[in-house]
């Protein structure tokens, strides 16, 4: 039996794998208070091989393998906590590197009453050393791409949130409201979140609390990432409109105002003004909001473009993924 069982989803990470258990070893709190359950998504790379070298090189590490059939990570999560043993439950993704004080300072708040659940801040990363993967962490990392997301923000300050990333429970708060929700396949923190909230829980944000976290390394993958975040998480506004914020809104509204506008400046070409004039303004806002972020990066003109680009990708994506989602419902209903 341990106090503090991390629990970590986990599919063909072999690139990251390592580091998220090196940072776990360096932690400031002793091996044996905490246990480590990796719920493997049946892997097909060298992810199984790097953990049971790690585990050879590091036998006080209490490190355990359980096989996720179901692939997803909801189904991750909720294999990995019906196989730990601890009073708190520390949620981890295997691209992610915490802090060597990460599991102590979550404890402590947890211990403190602070919070149902606590979490702190995402320090991006590059998945590379390409222009575009570093342009890609900037925009994981900027205002105008996340919004309200004040845990991908660095001045971010603690305070009482909607939802962390990660997070950090009693078990006795998830015996409360349920695991995580295997239906939906992205947003089922959030979706968790929402449950805890309305059951008189509390949500915290430390800014001292910190995580490295690797962004997608190119485009296609950070398409992919968007489109399957704005997908799902019309699923769960389904279940919790009242979660819905501006910052979620404004990408799908977007797109539906220029689509009205290009469909209407066919029937009158005036409106072909508006249409232009909108996405003039659009490419405006990135173009000036992004100048102070890449001043002091290499070849600052590219990377200028690859973060604008990014930010672009990352809105038409959530809200093509959110509208198309949107379309299925009705059609489905």
């Amino acid at each position: 039996m341990f106090d503090i069982s991390v629990i970590i989803p986990c599919r063909n990470e072999e690139a990251t794998i390592h580091k998220l258990l090196d940072s776990l070893f360096n932690q400031t709190i002793s091996p044996d208070e905490y246990e480590i359950i990796i719920a493997d998504g049946l892997s097909d790379d060298s992810t199984l091989d790097n953990i049971a070298k790690f585990k050879n090189n590091h036998p006080e590490m209490n490190i355990s393998v359980v096989e996720n059939s179901k692939q997803n990570i909801p189904a991750g999560l909720n294999c990995a906590i019906n196989n730990s043993s601890g009073k708190y439950i520390i949620r981890l993704d295997a691209h992610s590197i915490p802090n060597n004080d990460y599991l102590d300072r979550c404890v402590t708040l947890l211990k403190n009453g602070t919070a149902e659940n606590v979490g702190g801040l995402w320090i991006i990363h590059p998945s590379s050393d390409s222009l575009v993967a570093k342009a890609i962490a900037i925009a994981a990392s900027h205002p105008l791409g996340v919004g309200g997301a004040n845990y991908r923000i660095a001045s971010s300050k603690s305070s009482y949130v909607d939802t962390v990333p990660f997070g950090a429970f009693l078990r006795s708060t998830l015996d409360k409201v349920g695991l995580f929700d295997e239906t939906l396949l992205s947003n089922e923190d959030y979706e968790l979140n929402a449950r805890i909230i309305k059951s008189g829980g509390r949500i915290f944000l430390d800014s001292s609390i910190q995580c490295g976290y690797f962004a997608r390394e190119n485009y296609r993958k950070l398409t992919k990432q968007y489109w399957r975040y704005g997908f799902w998480k019309f699923k769960m506004l389904l279940r919790y409109p009242d979660t819905i914020r501006v910052r979620q809104a404004l990408p799908p509204l977007f797109l539906l105002s220029l689509a009205v506008l290009f469909i209407t400046s066919i029937i009158n070409y005036r409106f072909f003004i508006f249409f232009i004039g909108e996405i003039i303004i659009y490419i405006a806002i990135l173009f000036l909001g992004t100048h102070n972020s890449i001043r002091s990066t290499d070849e600052p003109l590219k990377m200028w473009v690859f973060t604008i680009f990014s930010i672009l990708t990352m809105h038409f994506s959530w809200g093509l993924g959110f509208l198309y989602s949107a379309i299925n419902s009705l059609i489905s209903f």
